[in-house]
Formats: C-alpha cells, structure tokens, sequence
C-alpha cells in the first residue's frame, strides 16, 4: 500500500539527505493503516517535489516524549548541534490528540527522489 503524507522544506531535506531516517506522527486512524513494507510519498509542501520511501519499522508510544527518550535525535530530524524537545510537537498536534490516540515513529529509507 501506499500513503502520502505532506512534510516542510525542512524535515523533507533531512529525509531526502538520508539524515532523518523516523517520520513522526499522530498514531490516528490514517496511521493506523501504515504497514511494514509500505511505500510513503511525502511532499515537500512547497515544492511539491516528492520522495518515495519503504518503511522499514514502526514503534507506538504513549506519547512524544516516550518517543523522543527512545530515538536518535538525528534519526527523529535534530542537527547534531541541536537539544531535542518533545514540546516541539505541540506545534502539530494537541495535548488531547496526544493523549487519545499515542504517537507513532515511522522508519523509512528512501527509495526514490522526483
């Protein structure tokens, strides 16, 4: 199966470089659906150019800091020279979203760049 999921010029750079190597996000029903062996498509939401990947692994934890404590910050898309933060996810998703569904860790390996 394939998903698609959209990504900032950031992160999307990390994971094109190889250097991001776990996607994050909301354990919520369309992430629920993700298998090992299956292919993401994310989109560089400004862009629009699109990397194809296999995932590798997943891992559901209660909660991003349960997640951040247990991935390589660089994995998880964090410069070297970066302290990684949980809170940062605050940006995305609510503490009640959090809370209902858990977070999930995607490990993907780049496949294809377009």
């Amino acid at each position: 199966m394939t998903h698609s999921m959209k990504l900032a010029p950031a992160p999307f750079e990390s994971v094109r470089s190889g250097k991001k190597t776990i996607e994050m996000r909301l354990y919520d029903e369309k992430r629920a659906k993700i298998k090992v062996g299956d292919q993401i498509v994310f989109e560089n939401t400004v862009t629009r150019q699109t990397i194809g990947c296999v995932v590798v692994a997943l891992t559901r934890y209660r909660d991003f800091y349960e997640l951040y404590s247990d991935c390589d910050k660089t994995a998880i898309g964090y410069r070297a020279d970066e302290i990684p933060d949980a809170a940062d996810m605050n940006a995305y998703y609510s503490p009640e979203q959090i809370e209902k569904y858990g977070v999930l860790a995607i490990e993907i390996q780049v496949i294809r760049v377009r």
